[in-house]
């Protein structure tokens, strides 16, 4: 694909995609515009960087997917980003790195990044992207977020690139007081994007705005959900 369709395809992502998706911040909307997301997509799936869905980033479609080892899909980055309502001064700890096309987003809004990848080759990937990509203030690091000690928080947002049964509390202690937590939170067929806001020393606020689906991220609790 040449430049010109190159530039082409990712205006019609945003003027087709994210734009109806009730993501109108013009700052995020240049951010899209201006993080080549195409650098961050595999060579095999190249094609798919504009397209409305989760694109695999090793493995088989289905095994990425069932790992969790996806990008999400553009519209659903865009609108996490927005919730978070980021500014520069801020630092954020994602969970979930994948290709780093996140973290990059993320840290041309904030002041610094943490990422917490669990695969130790998608970590050494999305490191190599982020160098490529110029991007400075974002540290990738091969840990699992769901059960090892979270570095240097609190934080002022907490992104988690995937999906959650539940935001487990650990999470909300993370966050500084007027710190967001962005997290797809529920089960198949529907889950529901939730943006939680820590208000106090022990009070938070909880709004889920929109429904969306997205694959698990490793590892957090499965609570029941049966009931007797």
């Amino acid at each position: 694909m040449n430049t010109t369709a190159l530039e082409q395809a990712r205006f019609n992502m945003i003027e087709q995609q994210i734009r109806p998706w009730d993501v109108l911040d013009p700052l995020v909307l240049h951010l899209l515009s201006v993080v080549k997301r195409e650098d961050f997509v595999p060579i095999a799936h190249k094609a798919l960087a504009f397209m409305d869905l989760e694109i695999p980033l090793q493995g088989t479609h289905d095994e990425a997917m069932r790992l969790g080892q996806c990008m999400l899909a553009p519209k659903v980055e865009a609108r996490l980003l927005q919730a978070l309502n980021l500014q520069k001064h801020e630092t954020v700890l994602e969970i979930g790195t994948g290709s780093g096309y996140m973290a990059a987003l993320l840290a041309h809004s904030a002041q610094r990044v943490i990422s917490l990848e669990i695969d130790a080759n998608l970590a050494n990937t999305a490191r190599d992207n982020l160098q490529c990509a110029g991007v400075h203030n974002a540290e990738v690091r091969h840990a699992d977020g769901a059960t090892e000690v979270l570095p240097h928080g609190p934080f002022d947002a907490i992104v988690l690139s995937g999906s959650v049964a539940e935001v487990p509390a650990s999470l909300l202690a993370q966050l500084k007081v007027g710190g967001r937590l962005a997290a797809i939170v529920g089960h198949e067929p529907v889950m529901r994007a939730t943006l939680v806001t820590r208000t106090g020393d022990a009070t938070y606020t909880t709004t889920q705005p929109w429904d969306t689906l997205a694959p698990r991220l490793r590892n957090f609790p499965e609570p029941s959900r049966f009931t007797f």
